[in-house]
């Protein structure tokens, strides 16, 4: 607060002129990606859910206990039982999938199993059969295989008189969709 006598005798030397700093480069939000709009992607993301960047390729069995967010490749097994699945829309995934809900933007080989739900964005392609309760198919993805839909209700009822089979499928379809261009 107070200068002594000393330090207001001091000399000022100018420092000599320094380069400009580097511009300051703004951190983009990890969990969504630049391609798609925020607000499309803004329900399905979490800020807690894990990540594969489209940089990085997984072959093996993957398992977690928390929400996932692919963007890259994944070839093996997905088991996120009780969690959200996200494909990216440069995920690429090659593999039996079990989560309790997927939502896919980029391209699946392999079957789905939601346990409560399935979103196929406008993005999506998908080869192969999905289990779901619920399933959201928008204008514009590709499905080529089966969609089982599984009520909640009719499973109990059937389980109750069958104790040896733990899945039923209610309502089954077949289901091709593609668009020519």
């Amino acid at each position: 607060m107070w200068k002594s006598r000393k330090e207001e005798e001091k000399p000022f030397v100018s420092q000599p002129p320094q380069a400009p700093a580097a511009p300051v480069r703004e951190a983009v939000p990890a969990e969504v990606p630049k391609e798609e709009p925020r607000a499309e992607l803004g329900r399905t993301i979490r800020a807690e859910m894990a990540r594969i960047g489209k940089l990085v390729s997984v072959k093996g069995e993957l398992s977690g206990r928390e929400d996932l967010f692919v963007d890259g490749e994944v070839e093996g097994s997905i088991d996120l039982t009780g969690h959200l699945l996200t494909v990216g829309p440069n995920g690429r995934i090659r593999a039996n999938i079990q989560a309790q809900s997927v939502v896919v933007f980029g391209r699946i080989e392999g079957n789905v199993r939601g346990s409560e739900r399935v979103e196929l964005r406008k993005s999506a392609i998908v080869s192969g059969d999905i289990l779901t309760q619920r399933i959201v198919i928008e204008d514009g993805a590709f499905l080529k295989g089966g969609i089982d839909i599984q009520k909640p209700e009719s499973r109990r009822e059937y389980a109750a008189a069958a104790p040896s089979s733990s899945s039923y499928v209610v309502a089954s379809s077949q289901v091709t969709l593609s668009e020519d261009k």
